[in-house]
């Protein structure tokens, strides 16, 4: 048998490698998200002031002809009020998918910000009503944002989409030298296990993005009883 000190010191290595591992694999995901949230942002600036200003472009052309014909051109005139009906509701479109890739207002006032509009453009979304609390937060970077929010924006919709609730409660709090995001929803509530395995509702994703930043995902739920989500995460996730 090898020697006890040997087998401790063969131990302490393999954990170090393992460590190491793990440290590597969580910065090389990281970086990966980090890609794909460039992407998102680039897309939705695309669509804002590409197709977007495209659209309003058009929708101005079409009011003119409008403006233009004569009275009697009935047939005409219905034609271009389909026309600028499908217009603006294309333009809408397109902007409320610009804003679900990537909100401005997160890049250019932060996420206590972007919590409020999302709190928002959620509340009454499904007969629900969303509550925001925040406490005093501290300076954080913008993967950590980043971050935040997108648990947030799955949370909330997995919760109108899934859950048949009618109040939602959104709540960001420093904890130590965590942060703490929770949402809590009166609905139908779930099986927590058989949620956390489904590939549906993005909790799976949400609960990997959380571990590439030292992060854990928790959830309390049963049939009929509501569901809690907490998402915790380091503030220095090195």
């Amino acid at each position: 048998m090898s020697d006890p000190s040997e087998l401790r010191a063969l131990y302490r290595d393999l954990l170090q490698r393992l460590q190491r591992n793990e440290r590597e694999f969580r910065r090389l995901g990281r970086a990966v998200w980090r890609v794909q949230e460039d992407e998102r942002r680039r897309i939705a600036r695309d669509l804002h002031d590409g197709v977007g200003q495209n659209l309003t472009a058009l929708k101005l052309r079409l009011h003119e002809l409008q403006s233009a014909l004569d009275p009697s051109q009935a047939a005409l005139h219905d034609g271009l009020a389909q026309a600028l009906a499908l217009c603006g509701d294309t333009l809408e479109d397109t902007r409320e998918l610009s804003r679900l890739l990537r909100p401005p207002i997160l890049d250019d006032l932060g996420l206590a910000s972007a919590l409020r509009w999302l709190a928002r453009s959620h509340d009454g979304r499904g007969g629900a009503r969303v509550d925001l609390e925040l406490g005093e937060l501290p300076d954080l970077d913008g993967e950590l944002q980043t971050l935040l929010f997108r648990t947030a924006q799955e949370a909330l919709a997995n919760a109108s989409r899934h859950a048949q609730a009618r109040r939602i409660r959104l709540s960001l709090q420093r904890s130590g030298e965590e942060l703490h995001l929770q949402v809590r929803d009166d609905g139908r509530g779930c099986d927590p296990a058989a949620a956390m395995a489904s590939g549906g509702n993005g909790l799976s994703g949400m609960r990997e993005r959380l571990r590439l930043y030292g992060g854990r995902l928790d959830l309390a739920s049963a049939p009929g009883a509501g569901l809690r989500l907490s998402a915790r995460v380091p503030l220095d996730y090195a």
